[in-house]
Protein backbone atom coordinates (compact mmCIF):
# COMPACT_ATOMS: atom_id res chain seq x y z
CA UNK A 1 0.00 0.00 0.00
CA UNK A 2 2.34 2.37 -1.38
CA UNK A 3 1.31 5.90 -1.14
CA UNK A 4 3.69 9.28 -1.85
CA UNK A 5 3.91 11.26 1.75
CA UNK A 6 3.88 15.34 1.65
CA UNK A 7 7.75 14.99 1.96
CA UNK A 8 8.44 12.11 -0.12
CA UNK A 9 10.62 11.82 -3.12
CA UNK A 10 9.52 9.70 -6.41
CA UNK A 11 12.58 6.79 -6.67
CA UNK A 12 13.01 6.38 -10.71
CA UNK A 13 15.27 3.70 -11.94
CA UNK A 14 16.79 1.95 -10.12
CA UNK A 15 17.02 3.35 -7.06
CA UNK A 16 13.54 2.53 -7.24
CA UNK A 17 13.74 -1.31 -7.68
CA UNK A 18 16.44 -2.15 -4.83
CA UNK A 19 13.93 -1.18 -1.87
CA UNK A 20 12.73 -2.44 1.66
CA UNK A 21 8.96 -2.17 0.70
CA UNK A 22 9.86 -3.50 -2.64
CA UNK A 23 11.66 -6.71 -0.83
CA UNK A 24 8.63 -6.75 1.50
CA UNK A 25 5.96 -7.11 -1.90
CA UNK A 26 7.99 -9.95 -3.35
CA UNK A 27 7.89 -11.59 -0.37
CA UNK A 28 4.44 -11.63 -0.02
CA UNK A 29 4.30 -13.01 -3.30
CA UNK A 30 6.73 -15.73 -2.57
CA UNK A 31 4.22 -16.91 0.18
CA UNK A 32 1.77 -17.52 -1.85
CA UNK A 33 2.53 -21.39 -2.89
CA UNK A 34 3.43 -21.77 1.21
CA UNK A 35 -0.06 -20.65 1.71
CA UNK A 36 -1.56 -23.14 -1.06
CA UNK A 37 0.25 -25.84 0.43
CA UNK A 38 -1.31 -25.21 3.79
CA UNK A 39 -4.43 -25.03 2.48
CA UNK A 40 -4.89 -27.41 -0.57
CA UNK A 41 -2.02 -29.87 0.42
CA UNK A 42 -2.12 -30.37 4.21
CA UNK A 43 -5.93 -28.88 4.59
CA UNK A 44 -4.84 -26.53 7.83
CA UNK A 45 -7.22 -24.02 7.74
CA UNK A 46 -5.65 -22.34 10.75
CA UNK A 47 -2.18 -22.37 9.33
CA UNK A 48 -3.29 -21.39 6.50
CA UNK A 49 -5.55 -18.14 7.49
CA UNK A 50 -3.00 -17.03 9.79
CA UNK A 51 -0.21 -17.17 7.10
CA UNK A 52 -2.92 -15.22 4.97
CA UNK A 53 -3.49 -12.64 7.91
CA UNK A 54 0.06 -11.56 7.90
CA UNK A 55 0.44 -11.62 3.97
CA UNK A 56 -2.24 -9.00 4.28
CA UNK A 57 -0.79 -6.83 7.22
CA UNK A 58 2.81 -6.65 5.56
CA UNK A 59 0.16 -4.42 3.12
CA UNK A 60 0.30 -2.00 5.65
CA UNK A 61 3.48 -2.43 6.50
CA UNK A 62 5.61 -2.17 3.32
CA UNK A 63 3.56 1.41 2.10
CA UNK A 64 4.33 2.51 6.15
CA UNK A 65 8.59 1.92 5.46
CA UNK A 66 8.16 3.58 1.88
CA UNK A 67 6.60 6.61 3.48
CA UNK A 68 8.69 6.70 6.71
CA UNK A 69 12.02 5.79 5.08
CA UNK A 70 11.57 7.70 2.16
CA UNK A 71 11.50 4.52 -0.81
CA UNK A 72 8.51 5.08 -2.23
CA UNK A 73 9.18 4.77 -5.94
CA UNK A 74 7.48 3.92 -9.41
CA UNK A 75 8.31 0.02 -9.10
CA UNK A 76 6.31 -0.33 -5.79
CA UNK A 77 2.92 1.45 -6.85
CA UNK A 78 2.97 -1.32 -9.19
CA UNK A 79 4.38 -3.64 -7.99
CA UNK A 80 2.36 -3.46 -4.62
CA UNK A 81 -1.33 -3.32 -6.02
CA UNK A 82 -0.61 -5.74 -8.37
CA UNK A 83 0.90 -8.24 -5.61
CA UNK A 84 -2.76 -7.51 -3.19
CA UNK A 85 -4.32 -8.38 -6.41
CA UNK A 86 -2.62 -11.78 -6.93
CA UNK A 87 -3.03 -12.75 -3.50
CA UNK A 88 -6.66 -12.05 -3.10
CA UNK A 89 -7.67 -13.75 -6.58
CA UNK A 90 -5.91 -16.73 -5.43
CA UNK A 91 -6.59 -17.30 -2.33
CA UNK A 92 -10.40 -16.53 -2.86
CA UNK A 93 -10.43 -18.87 -5.63
CA UNK A 94 -8.68 -21.81 -3.08
CA UNK A 95 -10.92 -20.73 0.16
CA UNK A 96 -14.01 -21.01 -2.26
CA UNK A 97 -12.58 -24.35 -3.65
CA UNK A 98 -12.29 -25.39 -0.06
CA UNK A 99 -15.76 -24.14 0.83
CA UNK A 100 -14.79 -21.83 3.59
CA UNK A 101 -16.04 -18.99 2.15
CA UNK A 102 -19.79 -17.83 1.22
CA UNK A 103 -19.87 -18.30 -2.48
CA UNK A 104 -21.66 -15.30 -3.71
CA UNK A 105 -19.72 -12.90 -1.25
CA UNK A 106 -16.02 -15.16 -2.93
CA UNK A 107 -17.41 -14.77 -6.62
CA UNK A 108 -17.97 -10.77 -6.16
CA UNK A 109 -14.97 -10.19 -4.85
CA UNK A 110 -13.21 -11.75 -7.25
CA UNK A 111 -15.01 -10.77 -10.54
CA UNK A 112 -14.16 -7.44 -9.36
CA UNK A 113 -10.43 -7.87 -9.42
CA UNK A 114 -10.33 -9.85 -12.82
CA UNK A 115 -12.13 -6.95 -14.42
CA UNK A 116 -9.60 -4.37 -12.50
CA UNK A 117 -6.64 -6.60 -13.85
CA UNK A 118 -8.24 -6.81 -17.10
CA UNK A 119 -8.83 -2.92 -17.12
CA UNK A 120 -5.22 -2.53 -16.16
CA UNK A 121 -3.98 -4.45 -18.66
CA UNK A 122 -5.95 -3.00 -22.09
CA UNK A 123 -5.38 0.66 -21.07
CA UNK A 124 -2.08 -0.62 -21.14
CA UNK A 125 -2.22 -1.82 -24.52
CA UNK A 126 -4.26 1.09 -25.89
CA UNK A 127 -1.21 3.23 -24.63
CA UNK A 128 -2.97 4.72 -21.46
CA UNK A 129 -1.08 6.23 -18.43
CA UNK A 130 -0.93 4.88 -15.48
CA UNK A 131 -3.57 5.31 -12.92
CA UNK A 132 -2.89 6.07 -9.30
CA UNK A 133 -4.53 3.29 -6.91
CA UNK A 134 -7.44 5.55 -4.75
CA UNK A 135 -7.55 5.64 -1.22
CA UNK A 136 -10.81 4.30 -1.52
CA UNK A 137 -9.20 1.36 -4.04
CA UNK A 138 -6.35 0.73 -0.81
CA UNK A 139 -8.77 0.87 1.95
CA UNK A 140 -11.13 -1.71 0.35
CA UNK A 141 -8.42 -3.75 -0.49
CA UNK A 142 -7.48 -4.05 3.08
CA UNK A 143 -9.92 -4.61 4.20
CA UNK A 144 -11.05 -7.89 2.05
CA UNK A 145 -7.04 -8.56 2.80
CA UNK A 146 -8.03 -9.30 5.94
CA UNK A 147 -11.66 -10.47 5.72
CA UNK A 148 -10.54 -13.45 3.41
CA UNK A 149 -8.36 -14.85 5.80
CA UNK A 150 -11.38 -13.92 8.95
CA UNK A 151 -13.16 -16.56 6.92
CA UNK A 152 -11.20 -19.53 6.34
CA UNK A 153 -10.37 -18.71 10.59
CA UNK A 154 -13.88 -18.97 11.31
CA UNK A 155 -14.30 -22.52 9.82
CA UNK A 156 -11.07 -23.41 11.41
CA UNK A 157 -10.40 -25.25 14.65
CA UNK A 158 -8.83 -22.24 15.76
CA UNK A 159 -9.71 -20.84 19.19
CA UNK A 160 -12.47 -18.17 19.02
CA UNK A 161 -13.21 -19.22 15.58
CA UNK A 162 -16.65 -17.39 16.15
CA UNK A 163 -14.85 -14.44 16.46
CA UNK A 164 -13.34 -14.28 13.51
CA UNK A 165 -16.33 -15.55 11.54
CA UNK A 166 -18.09 -12.02 12.77
CA UNK A 167 -14.91 -10.34 12.07
CA UNK A 168 -14.84 -11.75 8.45
CA UNK A 169 -18.55 -10.17 7.89
CA UNK A 170 -17.31 -6.68 9.66
CA UNK A 171 -14.52 -6.21 7.27
CA UNK A 172 -15.93 -7.99 4.39
CA UNK A 173 -19.36 -6.58 3.72
CA UNK A 174 -18.05 -2.41 4.00
CA UNK A 175 -14.95 -3.64 1.84
CA UNK A 176 -16.92 -5.34 -0.67
CA UNK A 177 -18.90 -2.08 -1.29
CA UNK A 178 -15.98 0.55 -0.99
CA UNK A 179 -13.89 -1.94 -3.32
CA UNK A 180 -16.73 -2.02 -5.72
CA UNK A 181 -17.08 1.52 -5.01
CA UNK A 182 -13.91 2.01 -6.28
CA UNK A 183 -13.83 0.42 -9.31
CA UNK A 184 -16.94 2.21 -10.37
CA UNK A 185 -14.95 5.74 -9.69
CA UNK A 186 -11.87 3.96 -11.68
CA UNK A 187 -14.25 4.37 -15.47
CA UNK A 188 -13.51 8.30 -15.45
CA UNK A 189 -10.02 7.72 -14.59
CA UNK A 190 -9.95 5.29 -17.18
CA UNK A 191 -11.15 7.55 -19.98
CA UNK A 192 -9.06 10.29 -18.73
CA UNK A 193 -5.86 8.09 -18.16
CA UNK A 194 -6.30 6.71 -21.83
CA UNK A 195 -6.95 10.50 -23.58
CA UNK A 196 -3.94 11.62 -22.02
CA UNK A 197 -1.82 8.61 -23.07
CA UNK A 198 -2.35 9.14 -26.67
CA UNK A 199 -2.36 12.84 -26.56
CA UNK A 200 1.00 11.96 -25.07
CA UNK A 201 2.36 9.98 -27.77
CA UNK A 202 0.85 12.09 -30.01
CA UNK A 203 3.01 15.05 -29.27
CA UNK A 204 6.06 13.26 -28.35
CA UNK A 205 5.29 11.77 -32.30
CA UNK A 206 4.76 15.61 -33.49
CA UNK A 207 8.54 16.35 -32.10
CA UNK A 208 10.42 14.03 -33.19
CA UNK A 209 9.31 14.39 -36.79
CA UNK A 210 9.79 18.09 -36.59
CA UNK A 211 13.05 17.04 -35.29
CA UNK A 212 13.89 15.14 -37.84
CA UNK A 213 13.46 17.77 -40.80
Amino acid sequence: MEEVGARSTMRTGWAGVWTLPNLVTLLRLGCIPWFLWLLVEQGDRTAAALLLGALGATDWVDGWIARRFDQVSDVGKVLDPTADRLLLAVALVAILADGSIPIWFGIAVLVREVLIGIGAIVLAALGARRIEVTWWGKTGTFALLWSVPCFLAGESTIVASGAFAVAAWTFGLPGLLIAWYAAWGYVPAAATALREGRAGRAGATGRGERGAD
